[in-house]
């Protein structure tokens, strides 16, 4: 914290509350939020040193991975004392189908209790993050928005909001008229199954995402938030890339965007390094922050 900023909280009589984000209420109108995913490699090595380095760059809310029965290998109520300790919160989590890869956590292994667990911590949005290459077929594609809807009718019973979170191989042809990603849409309930959307991945696939805002309104209230390198389209930090995210941002009341996460798969420096770069980049950008 800088000295000003020390003076400012405690003449206020803020200071003590500057762990639990009110921090944000007085730099940033919106918090700081990430997917975890992005330090996977520090979570795995210790948990509460990669959230404690998050806690000080800024970032309060998160997005979740990995839940198999426990957070990390912590029970709800212990994942939550280092969370409340270190003024974080977890909006939403990452989860697979369980199509072929049936490990706990998963859409159809007792997804009951995940959803619980979940609820517990606080958790607002539930999302399938992925498909599996061996689970990229006709016959699972099929599938999906019935499985969509059921998870997403489970989590709306505890107040969760189920979304899908897409790649590149989603906007790959699904039959003579469509692509995957507009079956899906066209297939599932737009109040049980909402849309998580990647802007890397969508922009790495060619498809502009004001087309999708356009066509199916309100049905984005999520965002992953990197930037693509030119040429290679490889991960890069955000404002670093080609994405023009102003024009993005202009779109996001048709998208009915309620939280974005900043994200980064891989970088060619200490990561860390990577995520102080993209928050400069969206500290000196208004419009991600309104």
């Amino acid at each position: 914290m800088h000295r000003k900023e020390f003076i400012k909280l405690s003449s206020l009589g803020l200071l003590g509350l500057y762990s639990c984000g009110v921090s944000n209420v007085l730099t940033n109108k919106k918090p700081l939020a990430i997917q975890l995913y992005t330090i996977r490699d520090a979570v795995s090595q210790n948990l509460e040193k990669a959230l404690e380095k998050l806690a000080e760059l800024g970032f309060t809310e998160l997005e979740i991975y990995g839940y198999n029965g426990t957070f990390f290998g912590k029970s709800s109520s212990e994942f939550q004392t280092i969370l409340k300790n270190l003024g974080l919160k977890v909006i939403s989590s990452h989860h697979t189908t369980g199509i072929l890869h049936n490990d706990k956590g998963t859409l159809l292994n007792n997804w009951e209790k995940t959803v619980e667990d979940l609820h517990l911590i606080g958790s607002k949005y539930m999302v399938c993050s992925y498909l599996f290459p061996e689970e990229r077929t006709i016959e699972n594609y099929k599938k999906l928005p019935e499985l969509f809807e059921k998870s997403g009718g489970t989590t709306k019973k505890a107040g969760i909001q189920f979304a899908y979170h897409n790649h590149d191989f989603e906007f790959e042809k699904f039959d003579d008229t469509r692509n995957i990603y507009d079956f899906i849409l066209e297939n599932s309930s737009s109040d049980l199954v909402k849309m998580e959307l990647d802007l890397y991945w969508i922009s790495k696939a060619g498809i502009d995402p004001l087309t999708y805002f356009e066509k199916y309104p309100k049905r984005f209230p999520l965002w992953h938030v990197k930037d693509m390198k030119a040429g290679t389209k490889d991960f890069a930090e955000i404002g670093n890339g080609i994405i023009d995210f102003k024009r993005i941002f202009e779109a996001k009341e048709r998208a009915g965007l309620k939280y974005w996460f900043v994200e980064q798969d891989s970088s060619d420096k200490d990561i860390f390094e990577s995520i102080k770069m993209s928050k400069k980049y969206i500290s000196e950008n208004s419009f991600f922050l309104k």
